[in-house]
């Protein structure tokens, strides 16, 4: 058997588990290869299951027919063409026909019509397991469910209620369905027998177009009806208000022109005769504060910031004179400043021409008072007439209040008359319309697809059905396979073991066959020539040393004798955490495997619970490891010597359960017992006890080089083992490595990842040479 020499790990240190790894492709394809068998088993269970569906299921027809809802077909009752109603008026339309379809109104006329209250075969259908099975929970809930008063069918006629049972299969068997998103409508009737579906269907289509006519034609009789009372009634109101909007205008004398009051036109004059006013206002007044702001900023500023109005309307003669100042005031200063700069300010030309700069001064200033003034009568002017035009304009408003109320009242009854007139026209019209259109038994919708007897059955659909079942089998085969896979929590690999328990990895031990298993009665490991060809499962490893088992026993002795390198006696101890693990097994094969090899080798059965060891011996001994711990007899003579490979064993005399077993195996007895046997034995194998919930491990542990622990392949949990390690430091602290007993090698190359050495233990079969039945 592949093993994995890895180096050898120190004392156990726990190490976290990496919860949050993530799952690569190879890890799911190794599950689903893993779990392939359950989703094949239970695709096969949804197969037969849908076999068993299809021929327990009675077979359904359905029968199909389109009807168009087109609203052109009444083109020919009117007089106009209506205009084409839009898309959200259309999709209204074509859902409000599909209710229609669907009512019970419809379903009573083509029970009536096809007289299904009275075809047994309709009302009582045959019904599938799963339909069954529907009504019943149906019938189950309805039975809690709270029952009000006046329901049931106490009151209703037998007749009555076989109509009411033919309308609820026939409602329950109907299909209506708008075709896309054209004005197409199918109708679809699904029934046991074909000749059925299809009359159904057929009926359906003949019910509802005359359910159209017979709704077209009452509607128009009832609004001929109604719109002749409404007509009378509108002539007589309408000329009632004629009558009183004239007599009104007469009694107030509202006369008008071009539809105008004649005080509204004098109204509207005025209005703008004083918003003219008002512009003129404004103009003067602005007019008349800019030159007074010249004027009052003194008679320096003034001159220099006068400035002359182009309006020759408004102070024309004080233009002039401004401007001509303006004029010899600019030259006298021109020349004033030459004469300075050449011959000095003092110059008596320079003197004079100043007086005379100043003299003009005086007179700008002077000119420019008196266009102030005369733009200041200006404003008042035109401020009287302003005010002058606002009262005429408030009193005419006044004038014109008692004449508008007036014409308010008169317009609300020319308005009253002229609806009522409008009304009465409009409804004769409609009449006319509507007497028209009763007269053409046109409908809104033809049937373009009539329905025919389906040939074959639309359901259940067979090859649907099997591929469903298929697939839900394959469904519950993966949702079976990944709970097993998360319930997976035992050791499968060496990874497991490293990546758990951070310790070494001796190898697999395959499953032995049962011949193997219960060869011990015809194979005695103990004096004697073997009987049989099938060697004990306590002496693989010397009958079979070519076998897996064995090469596998190898590592074993090999990171043993590593480990323990320099000792000349070495004591190993094979323990498990549960029991029927297989470490007696183990145990007993490694004594074999080691005393084949030559090494003096002593097994030593030290299980005195439960001594599985001495139990496969063919001789019942008379005294054993407790006899000779106690001192009763030398424990030379309670050994036990195997034929062949000379292997001496202490067993255990089989008798009542021991209580005080760790007081013994810890005791001086045991440890002169082991310091004797030391000096005589290479070896010194100590089948022990489980070291769970029993402290016989715990208390030979300090005469113990090394512990090789056993676990089940695929049974042992991995946390159960991780706890007991670290709940057991000085036990845990000597583990040499581990072995993975009782391993299903066709399955092991499963769990292994992708180019792990699992995927190619076959390769390697060449080399080994398995006892028969053996695995």
């Amino acid at each position: 058997m592949y093993q994995r020499n890895q180096p050898l790990s120190g004392p156990f240190r726990p190490t976290p588990e990496q919860a949050n790894e993530f799952i690569d492709l190879e890890q799911l394809l190794a599950i689903a290869q893993r779990r392939v068998w359950i989703v094949i088993l239970c695709a096969i269970a949804g197969l037969v299951l849908g076999v068993l569906y299809l021929l327990v299921t009675p077979p359904e027809y359905t029968s199909v027919t389109d009807v168009l809802i087109d609203d052109s077909m009444q083109k020919y009752a009117q007089d106009t063409a209506s205009p084409a109603p839009a898309a959200a008026q259309l999709d209204a339309q074509v859902y409000s026909q599909v209710e229609i379809m669907k009512s019970e109104k419809l379903a009573r006329s083509v029970v009536a019509a096809e007289k299904l209250d009275q075809n047994n075969a309709f009302l009582y259908p045959p019904q599938s397991p799963l339909d069954w099975a529907k009504g019943e929970v149906k019938g189950v809930i309805r039975w809690f469910l709270p029952r009000s008063e006046g329901t049931g069918k106490g009151g209703i006629s037998p007749a009555e209620a076989k109509v009411q049972r033919a309308v609820e299969v026939l409602q329950s068997n109907l299909t209506v369905t708008r075709v896309g998103h054209s004005n197409v409508i199918e109708l679809s009737y699904l029934a046991n027998d074909p000749q059925l579906s299809g009359s159904i269907a057929r009926a359906y289509a003949k019910a509802y177009l005359t359910d159209q006519l017979n709704a077209n034609f009452d509607a128009t009789e009832q609004a001929s009806i109604w719109l002749q009372g409404r007509i009378d009634d509108l002539r007589e109101r309408s000329q009632q208000a004629a009558l009183e909007a004239e007599k009104y205008r007469a009694a107030h004398g509202l006369t008008s022109t071009s539809g105008e009051l004649l005080s509204d036109q004098q109204l509207s004059d005025l209005n703008k005769q004083l918003i003219l006013a008002q512009a003129d206002t404004a103009n003067a007044f602005a007019r008349y504060s800019q030159f007074k702001a010249i004027v009052d900023s003194g008679p320096d500023n003034a001159v220099k910031n006068a400035t002359v109005p182009t309006d020759k309307s408004v102070g024309g003669s004080n233009n002039a004179i401004i401007n001509d100042l303006k004029a010899r005031y600019l030259d006298i200063t021109r020349r004033e400043q030459e004469v300075a700069s050449r011959f000095g300010e003092d110059h008596p030309q320079a003197v004079a021409l100043r007086a005379q700069q100043a003299d003009l001064e005086k007179q700008i200033y002077h000119e420019l008072q008196q266009l102030t003034e005369s733009y200041r009568n200006e404003y008042q002017v035109a401020k009287a007439r302003e005010e002058s035009l606002r009262q005429n304009v408030s009193k005419l408003t006044g004038q014109n209040t008692t004449d508008s109320q007036s014409m308010v009242q008169l317009k609300n009854l020319e308005q009253r008359a002229d609806a009522l007139s409008t009304l009465y026209r409009d409804f004769l019209s409609r009449n006319a319309e509507a007497l028209q259109q009763g007269s053409f038994p046109i409908a809104k919708a033809r049937v373009i697809s009539d329905a025919i007897d389906p040939k074959s059955p639309s359901s259940p659909r067979k090859i649907l059905v099997l591929g469903l079942s298929i697939i839900l089998g394959m469904f519950a085969g993966a949702g079976i396979g990944a709970v097993q896979e998360f319930r997976e929590r035992f050791f499968r690999t060496g990874e497991d073991v490293r990546d758990m328990l951070n310790l070494n990895f001796f190898g697999y031990l395959p499953r032995l066959g049962r011949r193997v298993a219960h060869a011990r009665k015809d194979d005695p490991p103990a004096v004697g020539t073997p009987s049989s060809q099938t060697p004990s499962p306590l002496r693989i490893a010397s009958r079979a040393p070519a076998s897996s088992f064995a090469e596998t026993l190898r590592n074993i002795k090999l990171g043993v004798d590593i480990v323990l390198h320099g000792r000349p006696c070495k004591l190993i101890s094979f323990i498990s955490v549960l029991p029927r693990e297989g470490k007696t097994t183990v145990a007993a094969n490694f004594a074999e495997l080691c005393a084949a090899t030559g090494a003096r080798t002593l097994l030593i059965d030290g299980d005195m619970r439960n001594p599985g060891l001495s139990r496969a011996l063919s001789i019942a001994p008379e005294a054993g490891l407790v006899e000779a711990i106690l001192g009763e007899e030398r424990w030379q003579n309670v050994v036990k010597v195997t034929s062949g490979t000379r292997l001496s064993i202490i067993p255990n005399v089989l008798g009542g359960r021991l209580s005080h077993t760790s007081e013994l195996l810890s005791g001086p007895g045991m440890a002169n017992l082991i310091n004797a046997a030391r000096g005589s034995y290479n070896y010194i194998i100590v089948d022990l006890p489980p070291f769970g919930p029993v402290v016989d491990a715990k208390a030979f542990e300090q005469h113990v080089d090394g512990f090789v622990l056993v676990a089940e392949w695929g049974a042992t949990p991995r946390n159960l083992v991780r706890t007991a390690l670290q709940n057991e430091p000085q036990i845990a602290a000597k583990v040499l490595g581990v072995v993975l007993n009782k391993t299903d090698t066709k399955r092991l190359g499963r769990y292994g990842t992708y180019g792990a050495a699992e995927h190619y233990l076959d390769k390697y079969s060449s080399y080994y040479r398995e006892p028969a039945d053996s695995i």
